[in-house]
């Protein structure tokens, strides 16, 4: 069997590691012949693919972004998207495809397998850990990872000249990164999509935070909504799915509590540092993992399904059970870090 693979949405740590496992297995195992396409879905859409074998993916297990590329395409809104799609892969002589990505990269596989009777795999990945139906996304831990070792770093700073110091975190419309590195970081302020804050009641915080003689840490997700507003975005331009591009709410943030308490407040904005880098252990082992049960699948014919994790069981559920609604943050969860607010 001649196999797809393509990585969708946005780069994350991890994307190799599950390239290299589909292609190994699915070589040495099953002895099937693998194609890469190029930039997601603009891969199968232009016909552009890259040779994927394996000397092409030696030593990438540690590599961050992925050897594949990746877009936002969305070939559901491209002029004869599907019967492009379909050309290419008859062309090609594949077969099944492997869909890394995640809720917009995967929606499509789930039409495209449902509806158009094309053959997909999913895996999930974002950073953002907002995919149902599996416990962790591969990248998550990354980025956690990356924004705590940052908040550690700017704890120093803030003390030395103690200004509030808040500091911008991504997730879209779920607070994951910003709870689980807040909290590992020690912030006095934790933001995140799913619950509205009072910039009154932040301001609060802050402000006991120096009467203690420390200067606070206020983590924000990009996602945050102020309860008395709308969402502050600083370009309100749409992707192919119709996704504004989130950035700004800290830079805002920082400017109330400088006008409302009267203490210096500066903005770190870690955007595109926490999908960057070299992956940590955990999504290596995680990747790996997704990568060798996504070939399974493939072999055994289950198609329009996705794997997943749960608890440390690789599990497999139908693509649509992911994409259906977000995974976001558990109200108890966000709850449990109140008592280190302020």
């Amino acid at each position: 069997m001649r196999v797809g693979v393509l990585t969708g949405g946005g780069d994350c740590p991890g994307l190799n590691a599950v390239i290299r496992a589909i292609v190994r297995k699915g070589v040495q195992e099953y002895g099937h012949a693998f194609t890469g396409f190029r930039d997601g879905w603009r891969g199968p859409l232009e016909d552009d693919t890259v040779r994927l074998d394996i000397p092409a993916v030696r030593g990438i297990l540690p590599r961050g972004g992925t050897i594949l590329g990746s877009s936002r395409t969305n070939p559901l809104t491209a002029p004869d998207g599907v019967r492009r799609i379909k050309d290419t892969l008859a062309k090609r002589d594949v077969e099944a495809l492997i869909t890394i990505g995640g809720e917009d990269t995967l929606g499509v596989a789930a039409r495209l397998s449902g509806e158009y009777g094309i053959p997909c795999v999913g895996v999930p990945k974002t950073i953002d850990n907002d995919l149902s139906a599996t416990d962790y996304t591969f990248g998550f831990d990354t980025a956690v990872g990356i924004a705590t070792e940052a908040i550690d770093r700017l704890h120093t700073t803030a003390e030395s000249h103690m200004r509030v110091l808040v500091v911008e975190v991504m997730g879209r419309h779920a607070g994951w990164i910003a709870l689980h590195s807040g909290l590992a970081g020690g912030a006095n302020v934790i933001l995140i999509p799913e619950q509205r804050f009072d910039v009154e009641q932040v301001c609060s915080w802050v402000s006991s935070r120096f009467r203690a003689s420390y200067a606070p840490i206020v983590v924000v997700a990009e996602g945050a909504v102020p309860r008395d507003g709308d969402m502050v975005l600083k370009d309100e331009t749409l992707d192919s799915f119709g996704h504004v591009r989130l950035s700004g709410v800290g830079e805002w943030l920082a400017k109330e509590i400088e006008k409302r308490t009267g203490k210096e407040a500066r903005t770190t904005v870690l955007g595109h540092v926490q999908r960057g880098g070299t992956p940590s252990a955990f999504d290596r082992w995680l990747a790996t993992r997704f990568g060798l049960h996504a070939i399974d699948a493939v072999q055994d014919g289950d198609f329009g399904t996705m794997v997943a994790l749960r608890g440390t069981d690789i599990v497999r559920v139908p693509i649509g059970e992911a994409t259906a609604r977000l995974k976001t943050v558990d109200p108890r969860l966000y709850a449990e870090a109140g008592v280190f607010f302020g």
